[in-house]
């Protein structure tokens, strides 16, 4: 558990240090309180993070929303970017649910406040491997025994009965991940947009798990909102508003993947279209008014917990480090 643990102190030392309209109807913004806080920091990943489309598409609508000053920040791109708002270098965050998980128990004052969609992950082998079973004694490739694939495709091991640690042999490619595949260096790979778009269209190996179509993770939410509990704490108001741009711009993504795909790549947040439109048409961008924000969080805390990545109980994890009332409240205004 090298990830959990290196992480565990990272994310805990950094948070120490950072401490020193367009879719469906809605209540109008003036018919609310004024923002706080006019102000509020994004994160991006020039060149990849086709997933947070919604996330991107929420910059010119906060202008609607009264922010006057909205900045998309790229952090630190050798670490996850959950170390950008432990940080302090942001003031929102997009990640995978057991990210969120092991920030919140690392004692980083988050709250995750909404899912964003769900899918957007495929478990790819070559042929040797035709389920994750067939995973023992196989490579499987990831960033670091510091990356959020290791942590993901551990609990994939864990959840069929597999031992992460001792069945299974991880093999360190920080450069060319995909092409790391491809050369054969690993048998399986965890990808995200667009790495698995790219290995589909050259017919490179084949999807042994498909988190957008494949129970019990389909169920749940991928990728999940958070933000620092000082903005939440500090702005509700704000934090509000965000949060419903955002949500209306995963709307926008499921209502028009085509138009979306051409807004992400003319504001420079990624530089291919026909990937952006694919991402679009494989992740459920529609089921954040459907899916329980909370059941995701208890269903990946339980998975954590059982297998000593996390500390804390599922509870104690969605008591301090969640917070529902805003999600609850646009549910209700932004219907369809």
């Amino acid at each position: 558990m090298q990830f959990i643990q290196n992480r565990r102190r990272f994310l805990a030392g950094a948070a120490a240090a950072s401490a020193a309209g367009l879719i469906g109807t809605s209540t109008p913004a003036w018919a609310e309180p004024p923002p706080e806080t006019t102000s509020v920091r994004l994160p991006r990943y020039i060149g990849g993070a086709y997933c947070w489309a919604g996330l991107y598409l929420a910059g010119e609508m906060l202008r609607a929303e009264g922010f006057t000053d909205v900045r998309y920040v790229q952090g630190d791109k050798k670490v996850d970017h959950s170390a950008w708002i432990a940080n302090g270098e942001t003031d929102f965050s997009v990640n995978y649910v057991p990210i969120h998980l092991a920030s919140i128990d690392a004692g980083v004052p988050i709250r995750v406040l909404s899912g964003l969609h769900s899918g957007c992950l495929e478990l790819i082998a070559n042929d040797s491997v035709k389920g994750i079973s067939d995973l023992r004694g196989k490579r499987v490739g990831v960033f670091t025994l510091d990356s959020p694939q290791y942590v993901l495709v551990s609990l994939m091991a864990a959840y069929v009965g597999l031992d992460p640690v001792n069945d299974i042999e991880w093999v360190i490619e920080e450069h060319n991940f995909a092409e790391g595949f491809v050369e054969g260096k690993y048998d399986a790979v965890l990808g995200q947009p667009p790495r698995t778009q790219e290995l589909r269209s050259r017919k490179v190996g084949h999807t042994i798990l498909n988190s957008t179509t494949d129970p019990p993770w389909s169920q749940h939410f991928c990728c999940m909102i958070s933000a620092t509990a000082d903005y939440v704490d500090r702005h509700p108001v704000a934090t509000k508003r965000v949060l419903r741009a955002i949500l209306k711009g995963a709307d926008l993504c499921a209502s028009d993947p085509s138009w979306t795909a051409g807004q992400m790549v003319d504001r420079g947040f990624v530089p291919s279209y026909e990937l952006a439109l694919q991402t679009l048409g494989d992740i459920r961008y529609d089921r954040w008014r459907d899916f329980d924000a909370e059941a995701s969080m208890r269903f990946y805390a339980l998975r954590m917990y059982e297998t000593g990545m996390i500390k804390s109980s599922p509870q104690e994890i969605i008591s301090t480090g969640t917070d529902w009332r805003f999600l609850d409240e646009l549910k209700r205004e932004l219907k369809t």
